[in-house]
């Protein structure tokens, strides 16, 4: 760990299920993001069982939506809340899978290479995201698949400049990063970095989409004046257009792995 990072950890949810639950995925928000990472993977999901490991799970709709459809699930999260969570819904939904709690760095170090890696959601909450997010893109086989979905950066610039005031200097000075108050992640990433980490250590990015690239720069009034459906319709018209998707406030990425990469190929040094 690096000297900047020393004593920091990454963030547990146990203390914000509910609210990450009201705020996050019980929204027109939160549906929005599920249609696009739906749509973004149902290529593999329309695929011959895969094995899945979902590393930072949450409450795993991404994988009870793969393993309804007959795939091996193995899911971890660091918050043991989040994983009940997660483990109670399988059940109620009477769909199975394996169950570990624990960090996606620690899990990585007891699984085989997966067909399929998810990774949603947890990049902007590390203390050292670049270390490990490669240590899980490498649980990834030759031939397989990373999803990656982590919060942009540039969003963040972009909506505390639009909002403007006493937050320009903060701005300026790279001082909004690492607070983390409330459920603004405190360690947002940039695409363009993250791609180039990606391309580095073997893989190619198949699907790059923007997730709300206008919604969440719109003001309340501006929200209650608009036609939900043809706001989401202009979303949808832009969010895998190049000059738009990296200013969106998620940014999904589907990358494969080549064919001709080996296990320790990309890992940092």
């Amino acid at each position: 760990m690096s000297q900047n990072t020393r004593g920091l950890q990454d963030r547990n949810f146990d203390n914000l299920v509910d609210k990450f639950e009201k705020k996050v995925y019980d929204t027109v928000k939160g549906e929005w993001r599920l249609k696009l990472l739906q749509e973004d993977l149902a290529p593999l999901r329309a695929q011959a069982p895969l094995q899945i490991w979902d590393a930072g799970c949450g409450f795993a709709q991404i994988s009870q939506w793969f393993a309804e459809a007959g795939h091996q699930l193995t899911l971890c999260d660091l918050s043991a809340k989040m994983l009940a969570r997660a483990q109670q819904q399988f059940t109620e939904s009477k769909v199975s899978a394996n169950f570990i709690h624990g960090s996606a760095q620690s899990v990585a170090q007891q699984l085989p290479q997966q067909d399929l890696v998810l990774f949603h959601a947890v990049l902007e909450w590390l203390v050292e995201p670049q270390a490990t997010l490669n240590t899980v893109a490498q649980r990834v086989k030759p031939g397989g698949t990373l999803s990656l979905l982590f919060y942009n950066r540039h969003a963040l610039v972009i909506r505390n400049a639009l909002r403007g005031g006493w937050r320009l200097p903060y701005l300026l000075e790279d001082a909004y990063l690492g607070k983390g108050k409330k459920l603004t992640p405190p360690n947002p990433q940039i695409p363009e970095e993250v791609c180039a980490w990606l391309t580095d250590w073997g893989f190619e990015i198949e699907v790059h989409t923007g997730i709300r690239v206008f919604h969440d720069y719109m003001t309340q009034e501006a929200q209650a004046q608009s036609d939900l459906p043809a706001l989401m319709a202009l979303e949808y018209r832009y969010c895998r257009e190049p000059t738009y998707r990296n200013m969106a406030r998620y940014i999904h990425l589907r990358a494969k792995r080549k064919t001709d990469t080996t296990p320790e190929t990309g890992t940092i040094e």
